[in-house]
């Protein structure tokens, strides 16, 4: 597949169903000669005489009501049936995408690397296009005055990408961090977040101004401030338009440490949490309830010249691991003891660092580890390693939000669910390599946001948020469901109905968020929708999620 503008000829990389260049006024013409050679040559022969003009756009890969896949890849759609995928490499593009899309009464959506575990991201119109924002990637502006600055990153840019291009400049992304294979601009629309009491953790904290493509495809320009707008901007669930640009606060480069202690459940259950979490910049539990154990993980800053390169990775896996792991966990569809087996292991395996010397690519086997910031914080793949889901190893979720006062009674209901199941002789546990993750949000002012402080309820979220974040093994025989699967079901409405949790917006399935509702803020909600419609009046970016929320009517 080959994107073009201008005299420029970049090519990307070709896949079964790439698509060659469409020229406007000739597409019907062009589109019927598909044979990449053919197109080898004449990309060739229009760049060698200079008749690439502004008309030109890249033509979408076609799908016709083919499904549009997570991260997870084919059998987890992020939306059922899509009719388009487009793959620009600028805003300008993008723009031009919008503009064609909305003249034509069509929706459309954008998606960075399609981090999200369900079919959430999209309406149910078939005819629905998506722009792969991945592409669009350029890092800018970069000012950094006395250890505080900012910088430009556009649409498709990844954490690991800013880090990268800050690091080799002396400078940094502050803790508002969230998993390497996420877009900044997807994390900021979406409300991500790192965990943290201590430290601003919602990625949309770090942000200052916005550019967004408007669903007429106007570039809007927002900045920071207490308006209306950059309350709905900050977790826009992508409703207000594409994220073209977003610029974000950095800092001078510096190195944190990891630590980690295991923690007695009860410990936990009965504890100050917020004591236990706000004194540092970072940190969250990992819960083993078949082992009524916690791992508690804290990072704090060191002296920059601390010695220690270590390079973090929760995903990797070697094909030996992925090799032991997978024929356990698949027959823990049919066998709650082998789930509490594959707990055991992982539980042991956990209690050392999953980190690595980035320099040597050697596992560091003592707490604590040191490092650069992003290395420590978040990391990436270690080399010659493969994520789960390379090893056809994928994973359910559920997260749900609950202010820090109500934390511990989350959880203590939460292990009376566990009890209830084993006591049925139908145990279940967790079935995900580092446990049930139990994370943490400092309060921040969005409308649509996890740990904001407008609620209806009386709950009180001036602490912040404990997140509830539940991974668990996903088998891929016969109908896909977990060992006791109606257990899972009952936790998720027990939760939504006896605690004011409020969901996370990429980990949920549709049921959940339809129970979920009645426990946000109207007039958030209603705030929030009159913002959406002066962006986007004929709900060119309609998706379920804002149909559930009732942004629509």
């Amino acid at each position: 597949m080959y994107l073009l503008g201008g005299l420029d000829h970049q090519i990307l990389t070709r896949g079964a169903t790439d698509s060659p260049v469409c020229y406007l006024s000739w597409c019907d013409k062009w589109w019927m000669l598909a044979a990449a050679s053919f197109w080898d040559t004449m990309v060739a022969t229009f760049v060698r005489f200079g008749l690439l003009a502004q008309t030109l756009i890249l033509l979408p890969t076609a799908i016709h009501g083919e499904p549009y896949n997570t991260f997870d890849g084919v059998g987890f759609p992020a939306c059922n049936a899509v009719a388009k995928v487009w793959r620009p490499s600028t805003v300008d593009e993008m723009v031009s995408i919008v503009k064609n899309a909305s003249a034509s009464n069509i929706h459309v959506r954008a998606s960075g690397n399609g981090h999200m575990w369900y079919d959430t991201m999209c309406s149910d119109d078939p005819n629905t296009q998506i722009i792969k924002t991945d592409a669009v990637n350029k890092i800018s502006n970069l000012t950094l005055t006395n250890g505080a600055g900012s910088v430009i990153v556009e649409a498709g840019v990844t954490f690991p990408q800013a880090a990268e291009w800050l690091h080799a400049r002396g400078a940094s992304l502050t803790y508002t961090l969230v998993n390497w294979n996420i877009s900044i601009g997807g994390a900021v629309a979406m409300g991500a977040h790192r965990s943290s009491l201590k430290e601003e953790s919602q990625v949309s904290a770090a942000a200052l101004s916005m550019d967004i493509i408007n669903g007429k495809g106007e570039l809007v320009h927002v900045t920071k401030d207490n308006s209306d707008t950059w309350l709905a901007a900050t977790t826009s669930l992508g409703l207000l338009g594409v994220i073209a640009r977003v610029e974000i606060a950095v800092v001078n480069d510096f190195k944190v440490y990891a630590n980690q202690t295991i923690v007695d459940e009860d410990d936990v259950l009965n504890g100050d949490l917020f004591a236990e979490i706000s004194p540092y910049v970072t940190a969250n539990y990992w819960w083993w309830p078949g082992q009524k154990k916690f791992h508690k993980r804290m990072y704090n800053p060191v002296p920059i010249e601390t010695n220690g390169n270590a390079f973090q990775s929760t995903f990797s896996l070697t094909d030996f691991e992925a090799g032991v792991a997978k024929p356990l966990l698949e027959s823990g569809q049919n066998l709650s003891s082998s789930n509490f087996f594959a707990e055991t292991i992982f539980y042991g395996l956990w209690s050392s660092p999953n980190f690595h010397n980035k320099q040597t690519d050697t596992a560091i086997l003592f707490w604590p580890t040191y490092g650069w910031a992003y290395d420590v914080l978040i990391g990436g793949l270690y080399p010659n390693t493969k994520t789960e889901w390379d090893h056809d190893m994928h994973g359910m979720t559920l997260e749900l939000a609950v202010p820090i006062p109500q934390a511990t009674a989350l959880l203590k209901r939460v292990r009376q669910k566990f009890d209830e199941a084993w006591d049925s002789g139908h145990g279940v546990t967790t079935t995900y390599r580092s446990g049930i993750n139990i994370k943490f949000g400092k309060p921040f002012d969005s409308f649509l946001g996890q740990t904001n402080q407008r609620n209806s309820d009386g709950a009180d979220w001036s602490k912040g948020a404990m997140m509830f974040d539940f991974p668990s093994y996903r088998p891929n025989a016969g109908d896909h469901h977990r060992y006791n699967e109606q257990w899972y079901l009952d936790l998720a409405k027990t939760l939504i109905d006896e605690f004011p949790v409020r969901p996370h917006w990429t980990k949920n399935t549709r049921s959940v968020f339809t129970q979920s509702v009645k426990n946000l803020n109207p007039d958030s909600l209603a705030r929030f929708k009159a913002v959406r419609k002066v962006f986007d009046p004929q709900g060119t970016y309609r998706s379920i999620v804002g149909e559930i929320l009732g942004l629509y009517a």
